[in-house]
């Protein structure tokens, strides 16, 4: 191989086929090192969000294949339907055990994608065996410990305790890539990790827009009403999105007769919960995950865009929707601690409105504006597609990471 070039393992729970969260990201990642000829292997649980099921066609504890021209191996991860907090230890420790049991082909440089945290502890504790360590690269898309205390309800020495392991585990890196400023300013701040190592690679928009995408075919469709205005939430059900309040702001809309449509587009731990919570509301409809140009379709055929957080989530994460909410220029409402990285990203771009989390009214009156202002709505729009064409570019950011990896791996610059 050219020495310019580098090998690469990156172990991550999550990959293709998943089409949410973490594994577009680490599956774009894959392709484009390995587009750019360095040799990548993946070494990826078997694909099960957000139904926390494991998809058809994956049978057996392992199994290997090639997608895009990269060699996955798959190693089984033990899957519960409804997640909590020893559950998620027993995932984590799975998957990282047969991860770590797996051949590496010596590379340069493991990049591990956390969560799954503890699955990176193993990691990292295997790497001691080598006598020629590779370099460990620990690419953050959300904050272990964060969301153990904003989002699980757990005792402050529980989640201090996670903040210890955390910052241990960052610490034993040689390289830790952030998707966001907030987080630099965490990890430093909170958990001692040294500036220098700290590398902010913002998470781009893995969808490519089909031009062809038609609003009016995607309403028919779903069979949305054509005079209501339609407000849609893409992505995981799960704890941190606190969906409770959409379905509680589309009940107060139906007892008001407001021409509201809510759409809550995907899967997660929570939606069982949440459809048992609705009743049969006649202005909510709960959609499956969808391919990527039925998705577009959808997105784009809705009037808003919605991203709704739990109260308290301010440092967990920034969610990976918003990514594809600008590119597809829609106004976007977030229901979110305005001290969140998410209230952070809204006024960044000028794409939304920000309301308080876990009220209802707030959020309807969100809406009523955007409804009577339709020059509002309009300007919103198209500055996410602004922000989305300055910050969001998928090339760019593999550029990043190719510059990050001849740095941390010692070989200069691999292009």
């Amino acid at each position: 191989m050219n020495a310019k070039k580098a090998r690469v393992t990156i172990i991550s729970l999550n990959y293709a086929p998943e089409q949410t969260g973490i594994a577009p990201y680490a599956t774009d990642l894959a392709n484009g090192l390995h587009q750019r000829g360095h040799a990548v292997q993946v070494i990826a649980g078997y694909p099960h969000y957000p139904s926390w099921e494991v998809s058809d066609g994956y049978p057996g504890k392992r199994m290997s294949e090639t997608i895009d021209g990269v060699a996955v191996r798959r190693v089984r991860q033990y899957t519960p339907r409804h997640l909590t907090n020893a559950k998620r230890i027993l995932l984590e420790l799975s998957f990282g055990l047969g991860a770590v049991l797996q051949n590496w082909n010596k590379p340069d440089v493991v990049i591990c994608t956390s969560p799954a945290l503890l699955s990176t502890l193993l990691v990292s504790l295997r790497l001691r065996a080598f006598r020629r360590r590779p370099k460990l690269g620990i690419w953050v898309q959300d904050i272990y410990s964060k969301g153990l205390a904003e989002i699980s309800d757990q005792p402050t020495k529980i989640s201090g305790l996670a903040a210890k392991l955390e910052s241990a585990v960052l610490r034993s890196a040689d390289g830790v890539l952030v998707i966001h400023d907030r987080f630099r300013s965490t990890l430093t701040d909170g958990m001692s990790i040294e500036p220098r190592k700290i590398v902010t690679i913002r998470n781009w928009t893995h969808i490519v827009k089909n031009a062809e995408t038609t609003a009016h075919n995607a309403r028919e469709k779903h069979g949305w009403p054509e005079r209501s205005t339609v407000i849609l939430h893409a992505g995981n059900m799960g704890a941190k999105q606190g969906l409770e309040n959409v379905i509680n702001a589309a009940k107060a809309a139906h007892l008001s007769a407001l021409p509201m449509y809510f759409v809550l587009l995907g899967d997660g731990n929570q939606r069982e919960h949440l459809t048992k919570l609705a009743g049969n509301l006649p202005n909510l409809q709960f959609l499956d995950s969808l391919d990527d140009d039925d998705f577009q379709s959808a997105l784009a055929a809705s009037d808003m865009l919605l991203v709704n957080e739990r109260a308290g989530v301010v440092d967990t994460a920034v969610p990976s929707k918003l990514t594809t909410y600008f590119l597809m220029e829609r106004p976007i409402i977030a229901a979110t601690d305005r001290r969140s990285a998410t209230a952070d990203e809204i006024r960044d771009s000028q794409a939304g409105i920000v309301v308080p989390p876990g009220d209802p009214e707030a959020l309807i009156e969100a809406i009523q504006t955007l409804m009577g202002d339709s020059g509002l709505a309009t300007s919103l729009a198209r500055n996410g597609g602004d922000f989305y064409r300055a910050n969001l570019d998928r090339n760019f950011a593999i550029d990043r990471f190719q510059l990050w990896l001849g740095h941390v791996s010692g070989k200069g610059d691999l292009k």
